[in-house]
């Protein structure tokens, strides 16, 4: 069985967030991302501490697909640095393993 990814990306605003989200479903690179919002980060940016509130993405994919996701994510991302992590999922439920396998593996 292919692997799948949970992919995590901080996003300024939900409207940044809701069309970051719909390219990567549209393309066929994430099967679902979920938009989650009221995060607060506390981060150093550039030798300051700041605090802002962030929407965060929880994006599934094809572990096949990743790099491909995090290209795209990077060059659709409002942030010069954007924070994009992946995650290996190993384990869930086989039918919703094998739904985001089909939604992003190409035949």
């Amino acid at each position: 069985m292919t692997t799948i990814n949970l992919i995590l990306s901080t996003c300024p605003d939900r409207d940044a967030a809701e069309e970051i989200a719909a390219k990567l479903v549209e393309s066929e690179l994430a099967a679902c991302v979920n938009i989650v919002p009221g995060i607060t980060s506390i981060y150093r940016w550039q030798g300051n501490i700041e605090k802002d509130q962030e929407v965060l993405l929880l994006i599934k994919t094809a572990h096949s697909r990743s790099a491909d996701l995090q290209q795209a994510l990077a060059e659709l991302h409002p942030y010069d640095v954007p924070e994009i992590i992946a995650l290996p999922i190993e384990h869930g439920h086989l039918p919703y393993i094998e739904w985001v396998e089909q939604c992003t593996i190409s035949t």
